[in-house]
Parts: structure tokens; C-alpha cells; sequence
């Protein structure tokens, strides 16, 4: 996406045609290639399909208001990632709240001076480039990595390969409540665990790994196989599938008895088996195997 202002697309969205036409003469003067919309719904259908790169939203209109149309274009996954301005001549603090609880920014108040327009479009365009460079360059990567929004849950945007992992997973309801308690957690100065889900065999953890109080958070995605695991063991170590079975579970902290009826077998067997493991690994207890596995497996 080419950020530079002869390219740019500006979205301007306001009822009345005389702030149409000053804003467009601005914004057209100053490189930016505009487009306008009279109403919410024409807005939510433009912003969809010519993507532009910011959007300028009156707080107050007929039928469907700048607020509405805010949370229209942050549901949407297409459209959730352009940032808006609020223009508004409400200096009232609850607009001004209601603007960002909608999603909003930022905000401009009327009458409008086209030269803080002019650079508060410049300030967000500069954040939307970097965003995009850190974007383009996880795709180039191949790395699985979401960005969302703390105070709403929402995916901001995605990775090819996260879209490609997410498919199956039921995290629309578990991931917006993780990155809450995350989120209190880091304010607090303290760690919280990552976040697993569960289908069948294989797993997909979500780890925090950038965290920004008020815009976007990174989260880095990986899936993991029991089958995966039980196979790395079983090479690494010169182990038996049966017995990487069992090391397998004793690095999740499974009792025998556990790992007896997950396997359908006694736990006596198990038991011989774990003599097995221990000799290969040179190891004499349950905890020793599974912190030299665990060693073992992380450097390899």
C-alpha cells in the first residue's frame, strides 16, 4: 500500500455539500486523491471497495450518524484497520467520548481549519505506513501474527498464515476475554499465561508479544500436534512410540494413572515404559526426563 499523498485516498463523509467541496479543494490541493459520501451507508459501501487510507466522518447526520457508521466500518474486517477523524462541531466530553467509544482516532472540531486537518491526516497517515511495513513484512515472513484493538477485542488485521490457523478454532468469544485479563495483567506489571485452544489433537496458543496501552496489541500465533511432538521425541531421543507417548505426557504432568487411561493400558506398563525413557535419556526421575526433553526439544 503506497502511503505518499499523490496516492493517498481520503474518504470525506458529511451531509452537507458545502463541507464537501471546501475539504475536497484542501485535500485535492494537497495531492490527496478524495472521495466523498453524503450518507453513512454510501460511506460503508465506498470505504469497503476503494479502501482508502483514512477516512474524515461527521459526527452528525440524517438517518445513520457518524457514530454508527464508525462501528459499521470497526466491524467489518475489511474496513476495521482505516483510521478515522471525527469532524464535529460537539465539544461537549461526551462526544467527544462517544467518537472514540465508536472507534474513532481522533477527532477535529468545526469550523474546521483545513491546516489541522491537513496535519492530522499526515500524523495518522505516518502511524497507518508503519503499520503497514510491520504488516508487509510479517506476510513476507510467512509468521502468524494478529493485531486487536484492547478496548473492543477486535482484529485490526491479520496474517495470511494466522487467517489460515484460526480456521476451526472457536476464539471469537475466548480471545477478546484473554486479551482482557492480559491487558490488566501488563498494567498491573505482571506476566498472564497464554492462551490455548483445543481441536482434537492439535492446539493453537496465543502469545502476547507487543503491547500498546490504547492502540493495537501484536499477538503471535502457534499451533502444536501431539503427533508433531511424539514424532520429534521419538527422533531426538531413539525412543519407541510408545515411549515418546508416555514422555509426551509426563511433560504435560500427567500422573501413571493418567497416562494409563488416556493410552488404554495399566499403569504398571507405563511404568515400564518410563524405565525405558529414563535409561535412554539419562535421567532418574520423572522431572529430570521431562526438563532434559523439554531442554532438548526448545534447541532443536
Amino acid at each position: 500500500m503506497n502511503f505518499n499523498s499523490e496516492s493517498s485516498i481520503v474518504l470525506v463523509v458529511d451531509d452537507i455539500p458545502e463541507n464537501l467541496a471546501v475539504l475536497h479543494d484542501a485535500l485535492d490541493e494537497s495531492g490527496y486523491t478524495v472521495l466523498v459520501a453524503n450518507n453513512g451507508e454510501t460511506a460503508l459501501v465506498r470505504a469497503a471497495e476503494a479502501q482508502p487510507h483514512i477516512i474524515l466522518l461527521d459526527a452528525v447526520m440524517p438517518g445513520m450518524d457518524g457514530f454508527d457508521t464508525c462501528r459499521h466500518l470497526k466491524a467489518n474486517l475489511a474496513t476495521r484497520h482505516i483510521p478515522v477523524i471525527f469532524m464535529t462541531g460537539l465539544t461537549e466530553a461526551e462526544h467527544v467520548v462517544a467518537a472514540f467509544d465508536a472507534g474513532g482516532n481522533d477527532y477535529v472540531t468545526k469550523p474546521l481549519r483545513t491546516s489541522e486537518v491537513l496535519a492530522r491526516i499526515a500524523a495518522h497517515m505516518q502511524t497507518a505506513r508503519l503499520m503497514d511495513q510491520a504488516r508487509t513484512a510479517l506476510d513476507a515472513f510467512g509468521n502468524a501474527v494478529i493485531a486487536m484493538t484492547p478496548r473492543d477485542g477486535k482484529i485490526v488485521w491479520q496474517t495470511p498464515l494466522a487467517r489460515t490457523l484460526m480456521q476451526g478454532y472457536a476464539a471469537d468469544t475466548e480471545l477478546p476475554a484473554w486479551l482482557q485479563a492480559t491487558q490488566l495483567a501488563h498494567s498491573q506489571g505482571q506476566s498472564h499465561p497464554p492462551l490455548t485452544l483445543v481441536r482434537g489433537s492439535r492446539r493453537l496458543v496465543f502469545s502476547a508479544a507487543e503491547f500498546s496501552e490504547n492502540e493495537q496489541w501484536m499477538i503471535v500465533l502457534r499451533e502444536e500436534s501431539d503427533t508433531a511432538q511424539i514424532e520429534k521425541l521419538m527422533a531426538t531421543f531413539k525412543l519407541t512410540q510408545r515411549e515418546s507417548e508416555v514422555l509426551n505426557w509426563v511433560i504435560k504432568g500427567k500422573t501413571n494413572r493418567d497416562i494409563g487411561d488416556i493410552l488404554g493400558t495399566s499403569p504398571r506398563t507405563v511404568n515400564k515404559h518410563l524405565e525405558h525413557v529414563f535409561v535412554k535419556l539419562g535421567v532418574e526421575t520423572r522431572t529430570s526426563a521431562a526438563s532434559v526433553a523439554l531442554a532438548k526439544m526448545e534447541r532443536s
